[in-house]
């Protein structure tokens, strides 16, 4: 079975790693690259361990966290943007994979909820 919130997470850190890359050797700038990378690689570090959660409170609570950093990742990002350190289109070009990783992880959380009160 595939698991499409593992591999987006995956593929969203895979994409910031670059972007910090970039942005310390080609922009030389060190403190917000390494709190996007820290926000966009514990997205799916933390959807790795939900998948070995010790209950399911454990996993609704791991991916609940989850979906925080995902939510910063995107403020960070936005950040970037409008400070100039990234362009417009480098924006666009990771916003659409940041909001669809968004809404698997509120789906996510919402199903594993509803599913725990039963």
């Amino acid at each position: 079975m595939k698991n499409i919130l593992g591999e987006k997470s995956y593929s969203v850190a895979l994409r910031i790693v670059n972007l910090q890359k970039y942005l310390v050797a080609e922009q030389k700038e060190f403190v917000l690259s390494k709190q996007v990378l820290r926000s966009g690689t514990a997205i799916g570090a933390l959807v790795r361990e939900a998948e070995f959660g010790q209950s399911k409170a454990d996993f609704i609570n791991k991916l609940s966290i989850a979906l925080k950093e995902a939510n910063e990742t995107k403020y960070w990002l936005m950040l970037l943007k409008d400070s100039g350190y990234i362009t417009p289109k480098m924006y666009e070009s990771l916003i659409p994979d940041v909001d669809e990783l968004l809404r698997l992880l509120i789906s996510s959380v919402k199903t594993a909820k509803k599913n725990n009160q039963n």
